[in-house]
């Protein structure tokens, strides 16, 4: 999780779509050049699930993104699956 979001934050979307898992990720990832990622909190992490919030800066101000994540391990690496409901 803590590499995606320093993927995110540096614009590296090569990174994030290689480290999302190919049955659920888009064909296209651009990132949005109005977001900067500021921070990231893990709130809570068990088994292969991830709850944490990201805070970011835009031209309307500052927001955050709130999930909770699954992800699976493939070839002895975690991938991101999708945000649960």
């Amino acid at each position: 999780m803590r590499s995606r979001f320093a993927a995110y934050a540096l614009g590296e979307t090569d990174y994030v779509f290689r480290t999302w898992h190919p049955r659920t990720r888009p064909d296209d990832l651009s990132a949005d050049p109005g977001l900067t990622w500021t921070r990231l909190e893990v709130l809570d992490a068990r088994g292969d699930a991830v709850e944490f919030v990201a805070h970011y800066d835009s031209p309307a101000g500052p927001g955050e993104l709130r999930e909770r994540s699954v992800f699976e391990q493939r070839g002895g690496r975690w991938v991101y699956v999708a945000a649960l409901p």
